[in-house]
C-alpha cells in the first residue's frame, strides 16, 4: 500500500503535549499534516488535581520537534473546558493554516475517587474536559469543516467506559458519553461529508504504575507504549478511511471493533412482573445483532402489528 499522507491538511490535536497526544502529533506531522498542538500545560494529578506545572509547556517541545524535523506546527495553550477555549483553538488553526480537516479530541483530566466521595469540583474537572471538551472544540471545527465540504473527527474514549474501574465512576461515565456523542456526530455529519469515529486506547501513560494485576516494569511500558496507538488515529483521520460512527479498541498492537448489540428479546404485549421474570432467558440470552444509528431490533419488535389510527 502507498504511504497514507496528510499533505495540505490541517489537524488539531488537543492534549498533544504529552503521552498519547504527543505521539499523534508527531506521527501526523511526519506524514505531511500541519498540526495545531494544543495543551494547557498543567501538572498531572489523577486525584485532587494539585500538581506542579512544568516550567515549559510540553506543547512547545512538541512543536519544536516537529519543526526541527521539517514539519509544520503551531502551539495552542487554550483550555478545552470552555466554549471560548474551543473557539480559540479552532481560530488558531484557521489563522495559521487557513483550514481545519481533522480534529483529534484527546485532552482530558482524570480524577480517581471513591464513588460517594466525588465532589462537584472533581466531577466538573472530569466532565468539563473529557466530555464538554469534545463539544467545545468540535462545534466551531464542525462549522469550518462544513463550509469547506467535509472533515473528520477522531474522539478518544477509554475501556473504562464499559469495563469500569475502581474509583473511576465519573471518568467512565464521561467516556461512555464520548461514544454516544461520536455516534450522533457521525449520523448528523453524513450529509456534510463529516465523519466521526472514536477509539478506546490502552497505553501506559504513567510510568511506574501497573496495569490491572500487572505491576509496572519497563517491559510493560514498552508493550503498551502510546506509539502503538497512534497508527489507528492516523487511519481514522485519513480521507480514505471509510468508517464513521465506529468505536475501535487499540493497545499493545491489538486492534478491534467494539459494537453495541441487542438481543432478540421477549415480546409480551400485556406484561406483568411475573411474565418478565419467566421470560428472562429470552431477554438476556437470545440471538443478538449489532445496533446501528438507523437500525435496532427494538423498534421493529415494539411496533410489529401496530396500526396507526391515522
Amino acid at each position: 500500500m502507498d504511504e497514507l499522507r496528510f499533505d495540505g491538511q490541517t489537524v488539531i490535536i488537543t492534549g498533544a503535549g504529552r503521552n498519547l497526544g504527543r505521539e499523534y502529533a508527531l506521527l501526523l506531522a511526519s506524514r505531511g499534516a500541519s498540526v495545531v498542538v494544543n495543551d494547557l500545560g498543567v501538572g498531572i494529578s489523577d486525584t485532587d488535581g494539585r500538581a506542579e506545572s512544568p516550567l515549559i509547556n510540553p506543547a512547545d517541545d512538541v512543536v519544536a520537534e516537529i519543526i526541527a524535523a521539517g514539519g509544520r506546527a503551531v502551539v495552542s495553550y487554550d483550555s478545552v473546558a470552555t466554549s471560548a477555549g474551543g473557539e480559540a483553538i479552532v481560530a488558531t488553526a484557521l489563522d495559521a493554516f487557513g483550514r481545519v480537516d481533522v480534529v483529534v479530541n484527546n485532552a482530558g483530566q482524570v480524577r480517581m475517587v471513591p464513588f460517594p466521595e466525588f465532589t462537584d469540583e472533581l466531577i466538573d474537572a472530569v466532565v468539563d474536559t473529557q466530555l464538554r471538551g469534545v463539544l467545545n472544540v468540535s462545534r466551531p471545527a464542525w462549522r469550518a469543516m462544513e463550509a469547506a465540504g467535509g472533515g473528520r473527527f477522531v474522539n478518544v474514549s477509554s475501556g473504562a467506559a464499559w469495563g469500569g474501574a475502581p474509583n473511576g465512576s465519573v471518568y467512565g461515565m464521561a467516556k461512555m458519553g464520548v461514544i454516544g456523542l461520536t455516534r450522533a456526530m457521525a449520523a448528523e455529519g453524513h450529509v456534510s461529508g463529516i465523519t466521526a469515529n472514536v477509539l478506546a486506547p490502552y497505553a501506559k501513560t504513567r510510568p511506574g504504575s501497573g496495569f490491572g494485576a500487572l505491576p509496572w516494569s519497563d517491559e510493560l511500558g514498552e508493550w503498551l507504549h502510546p506509539s502503538k496507538v497512534a497508527p489507528v488515529v492516523g487511519w481514522l483521520a485519513h480521507p480514505s478511511c471509510p468508517l464513521s460512527g465506529e468505536c475501535l479498541s487499540v493497545g499493545g498492537g491489538h486492534f478491534a471493533l467494539v459494537e453495541m448489540i441487542m438481543h432478540e428479546g421477549l415480546v409480551d404485549r400485556d406484561p406483568t412482573i411475573e411474565s418478565v421474570a419467566a421470560g428472562i432467558e429470552a431477554i438476556v440470552a437470545s440471538a443478538a445483532s449489532p445496533i446501528s444509528g438507523g437500525s435496532a431490533l427494538a423498534l421493529r419488535h415494539m411496533l410489529e402489528g401496530f396500526t396507526s389510527p391515522a
